[in-house]
């Protein structure tokens, strides 16, 4: 149930990146404007990736059932198509309701599948997360071009009504929270007796390899490779979900695979072999011809199965009852990623296109390089 509420979620996010074009010449966005548009959605989510950590230790509940109501909102104010201030409000409203989401059902996961296949739980709740990116892609790029795309986005996103309906289900499926009247509306941990979560090297490494991932992809999908699509290739809102579904496919079917791997080599191992094929995606994506961003747009995908696999480091670097803040913690890094990718892009496309990416490439090449070195601890 959990990965059907959170792949009904995902179709929004599918939707986006290849209506940006359209919606920057639509409503006349510079640049910069375009990224902060695509940006709002990860500041959001870093914004709220605290509270909500905080609060989900004792209301998991309240926040299975918040999210889909906002995401809805969003949406709606977004579709609206309205001064750039409403459309940057209904992405805003959009990462805060997928952060609730988001960390909700991965808290979930960590505090009750802490066994030896955690890693392919965490990859089968992401498959459902990409399998909603797919999906929202895929209908939007069947959905006739005259359509204007606020029209395209509201029947794109709609499946995601159906995360809303499958809510009671998820409630009935978790354990019972405890029914007493002093749970606090935010907390750290679940006892007040437990010391913090000590800070090993796996654990800055887990921190660091997720904010690569999350940086990378919001840059390479949400911004150059739509934006790269259009206006150097010449590639319509088809021909760039295309593009980005190539991303997500190659993404779902290596992500059970990566999960299985890592329950039986370790985590580290996969987890760093994965990071540098995802170095040299970026490279591809953001240099080549378009043979070769084709290819890199493979080889993103495989590296982006990586995603969920730092939670499985930082789980067995975590006890139980504090799980829910580390994991809000850890999305703060991760959303931070996907606010500052297409952000910081929109600011350096027209003087200095090549910095962003170059860096990530290093990055993810570094992390993963450190990772493999650590592989037996």
């Amino acid at each position: 149930m959990l990965c059907v509420f959170l792949g009904a979620s995902t179709f929004s996010i599918g939707a986006f990146p290849a209506l940006l074009p359209e919606i920057g010449r639509g409503a006349g966005l510079p640049d910069w404007q375009l990224g902060v548009v695509a940006g709002a959605f990860g500041f959001a989510r870093m914004l709220a990736d605290v509270p909500v950590g905080l609060f989900i230790t004792h209301h998991l509940r309240r926040a299975l059932v918040l999210s889909p109501l906002l995401l809805a909102a969003g949406v709606l104010l977004v579709a609206s198509g309205g001064p750039v201030g409403v459309i940057v409000l209904g992405r805003a409203l959009m990462g805060v309701a997928h952060a609730l989401g988001a960390v909700a059902t991965l808290t979930a996961v960590l505090r009750f599948q802490a066994t030896g296949r955690l890693a392919s739980a965490l990859s089968a709740v992401e498959l459902a997360a990409m399998l909603g990116v797919l999906g929202g892609t895929a209908v939007l790029g069947v959905l006739p071009a005259q359509l204007s795309w606020n029209v395209a986005m509201l029947l794109t996103c709609a499946p995601q009504l159906l995360g809303l309906a499958v809510v009671p289900l998820v409630l009935r499926a978790l354990p019972p929270e405890p029914a007493s009247p002093s749970r606090p509306l935010f907390a750290r941990r679940a006892a007040a007796d437990r010391q913090p979560a000590g800070v090993t090297p796996m654990v800055v490494l887990a921190f660091g390899a997720g904010g690569a991932v999350a940086l990378a992809y919001s840059t390479l999908e949400q911004f150059v490779i739509p934006l790269r699509a259009d206006r150097e290739f010449g590639l319509e809102r088809q021909g760039i979900a295309r593009l980005l579904m190539t991303v997500q496919v190659c993404d779902i079917a290596c992500l059970v695979p990566a999960g299985m791997l890592s329950d039986r080599h370790g985590t580290p191992r996969v987890l760093g072999t994965m990071l540098l094929i995802f170095g040299v995606a970026a490279g591809l994506v953001a240099f080549g011809d378009f043979p070769l961003l084709v290819a890199g747009c493979v080889l993103f995908g495989v590296g982006m199965a990586s995603w969920t696999l730092p939670l499985s480091v930082l789980r067995r670097e975590t006890p139980p009852d504090q799980v829910g803040w580390r994991t809000a913690l850890y999305r703060v890094g991760v959303d931070g990623g996907i606010f500052l990718g297409p952000f910081v892009s929109g600011l350096l496309i027209g003087r200095v296109p090549w910095l962003l990416p170059s860096l990530l490439g290093v990055a993810l090449l570094a992390v993963g390089a450190a990772l493999l070195r650590r592989r037996g601890d």
